[in-house]
């Protein structure tokens, strides 16, 4: 079950890009934080929005959308975005995400 800030961060990448495909994980638990948080998130999203835009300018499209989660919840977002054709020549997958390197233990 998606937590609240998951559900707004699927909510308004849905309305705004209207993906063919999207995917928000919350990895926080992969992460020094405490058991229930929602900090850390990777979002897949597939959209011919995307067509004829740079990396860069599709990611900085995300983090506009994001802002709001951005300023207040979210502390790391990775970010893979798509156009379908893209999406088809990487065989519908995005990389795994690494593992967390940082923070220590409490």
């Amino acid at each position: 079950m998606a937590g609240p800030i998951q559900q707004s961060i699927y909510d308004d990448l849905q309305t705004h890009f209207e993906p063919s495909y999207l995917v928000v994980t919350n990895e926080s638990h992969r992460h020094n934080v405490p058991p229930g948080s929602e900090s850390h998130f990777k979002v897949i999203v597939v959209s011919s929005v995307f067509e004829n835009q740079r990396l860069v300018r599709r990611h900085q499209s995300i983090n506009r959308t994001l802002a709001k989660q951005l300023a207040n919840e979210i502390h790391a977002l990775s970010i893979h975005a798509y156009t379908p054709e893209d999406w088809s020549a990487k065989g519908e997958q995005a990389p795994l995400s690494p593992n967390c390197l940082g923070g220590e233990q409490s």
